[in-house]
């Protein structure tokens, strides 16, 4: 397997549990705009554990909570591009949250 940026991106967690970890995206979609990445190497979402999916939904609360006390969105997206056709840039699996705001804030 080539060198994995998302299995080297761990020591930069501003959240972390077991089995996953979080990051604040480096081109960001939105003010927010966060990475939730499980710590085992797997290509996609559906090639994760069931812990893993745990483990990310976990971090997915303490992401939401952190963006709302900083940013205030309005809203939020959670994504996950699956293989290159959907928009998948590294194949490690991820989810995007991504936070949402009203036109004019």
């Amino acid at each position: 397997m080539e060198k994995c940026l998302f299995c080297e991106l761990g020591k930069f967690a501003v959240a972390e549990n077991e089995l996953a970890y979080m990051i604040w995206d480096k081109f960001p979609k939105t003010p927010g705009h966060a990475l939730i990445i499980p710590k085992g190497h797997s290509r996609n979402f559906f090639d994760a554990t069931a812990a893993e999916h745990a483990a990310m939904a976990e971090l997915l609360l303490i992401a939401k909570q952190m963006i709302d006390e900083k940013h205030k969105p309005d809203g939020y997206n959670i994504q996950s591009n699956i293989e290159v056709v959907a928009g998948q840039e590294i194949f490690h699996t991820h989810l995007h949250l991504i936070p949402r705001y009203k036109k004019g804030n």
